[in-house]
């Protein structure tokens, strides 16, 4: 029998150093080669202990970026230099090196990323064989029901314990400041999106990618007819159970549906579709399909939200000729557009832009609490049958994501589109 997680966790086939007589050797020689580049560090300070205790220091002690990695095995370097940000995650993940600030360490690799480029992307044959996995991931649709799947049926349970009561696995907006609380919102980063798509009440609203069913919890308060969409039958049933209950309390018996169901297989037409954070798991060759999917589905006259994260112009074609962590481990079969990359394919399919809005801050405050909340659960998340690399690998990803946000490597954004023919400019929604 499965236990939790599995599906996640059976893709961790580590790439464990070679066994041979000379592998001390090799190991000394990676060491120097990386404690070399660490050397060059103009941002940031690095505080690393190596496996004999023996403390090196690098960068800038002035900076307020400070960093702390204790290595517990030598093998971490040969790791980094062969396999770059998966040999990395990989060696934290089995537990040989540590750091009392996850965040600090991986911000300081983002500011540092052309002295440390060819160790951050590993080598050419030491990375191939993880973009080719990659690669065979395609998102048609068996392939993205088998991707959503690795990620999202780890268990209703499991998100339970540390998401907020909205259940909401996407980027809150703080629009009230900092110490607004995380349920607060992620309901105001919901409003904002039914404002955008113009929502009024009896109108027909079309959510790709439901989650667990909080954008159409809200959708259902403000009167609307809903349609989810979902790959995960675990996401189905905690909806249409917690929809159920709101229907019910709805003075108009507002109606709804989650159905399991690819996008590419809808068939109505809705008078403004919201789509949160699916779009990174699309895959961009289905890019093309997605948007026409959105043109057709949405009425003359009609607005769709697009909340995606996004990846900076300058780091685009690297990241779309290779694979990082997130793509190898989190989300496979995943692929982050840039911005301009977003437009031209909804404009190949006759929508445009009509709004943007760009919160990425808010995105690295929600990781950081979900951290903050998931290692409060720790004890549970253990009886529900995780492991400590599980938990190393959550807390990797969360912070991975963190890092990025932060230095301003990716971004989310809120997308208001329209069809091209439909031009009413001073109905853009304002940040």
């Amino acid at each position: 029998m499965n236990r939790p997680g599995q599906s996640l966790l059976s893709r961790l086939t580590f790439s464990r150093p070679e066994k041979c007589e000379s592998k001390q050797q090799q190991y000394r020689s990676s060491t120097e080669t990386l404690l070399t580049l660490l050397g060059q560090l103009r941002s940031g300070h690095l505080l690393l202990t190596l496996p004999n205790k023996e403390v090196k220091e690098f960068g800038n002690s002035a900076d307020q970026l400070h960093a702390e990695i204790q290595v517990l095995d030598w093998s971490v370097f040969k790791e980094v230099l062969s396999h770059g940000d998966i040999g990395f995650a990989e060696s934290y993940i089995r537990g040989e090196w540590n750091t009392p600030d996850l965040k600090a360490v991986l911000e300081l690799a983002i500011r540092n990323r052309t002295i440390l480029e060819r160790a951050i992307y590993g080598s050419w044959l030491g990375s191939i064989a993880y973009r080719l996995r990659h690669w065979f991931r395609d998102n048609s649709k068996s392939g993205s029901r088998k991707n959503i799947h690795a990620h999202y049926d780890l268990g209703n349970a499991f998100y339970t314990l540390w998401l907020d009561p909205t259940m909401s696995y996407s980027s809150a907006w703080f629009s009230e400041g900092d110490k607004q609380p995380l349920m607060d919102a992620q309901r105001a980063k919901i409003k904002r999106i039914l404002d955008a798509i113009h929502a009024k009440p009896d109108d027909q609203l079309l959510e790709i990618g439901c989650g667990w069913g909080g954008f159409m919890e809200e959708a259902l308060r403000n009167g609307n007819q809903v349609t989810g969409l979902t790959l995960s039958t675990e996401q189905k049933a905690f909806a249409d159970t917690r929809l159920q209950k709101v229907a019910a309390q709805t003075s108009d018996g507002q109606q709804f549906e989650v159905r399991l169901q690819d996008y590419r297989d809808c068939v109505e037409q809705f008078d403004g579709i919201a789509s949160i954070e699916m779009f990174e798991a699309v895959g961009e060759n289905h890019w093309g399909e997605y948007f026409q999917t959105i043109a057709n589905r949405l009425k003359a006259g009609g607005r769709a939200c697009i909340q995606t994260i996004v990846i900076a112009e300058g780091l685009f074609d690297r990241y779309r000729h290779s694979t990082d962590f997130i793509q190898q481990y989190v989300f496979p079969g995943g692929m982050l557009p840039s911005p301009s990359k977003f437009k031209a394919a909804a404009a190949s399919a006759g929508l445009e832009v009509e709004a943007e809005f760009a919160f990425g801050a808010d995105y690295a405050k929600t990781l950081c609490l979900w951290r903050d909340s998931f290692n409060q659960k720790i004890e549970e998340i253990y009886r529900l049958g995780f492991d400590e690399a599980f938990i190393r690998l959550w807390n990797f990803y969360l912070m991975y994501c963190a890092a990025g946000f932060s230095e301003k490597n990716i971004d989310v954004v809120q997308y208001i589109l329209k069809h091209q023919d439909v031009i009413h400019s001073s109905d853009a929604l304002r940040p």
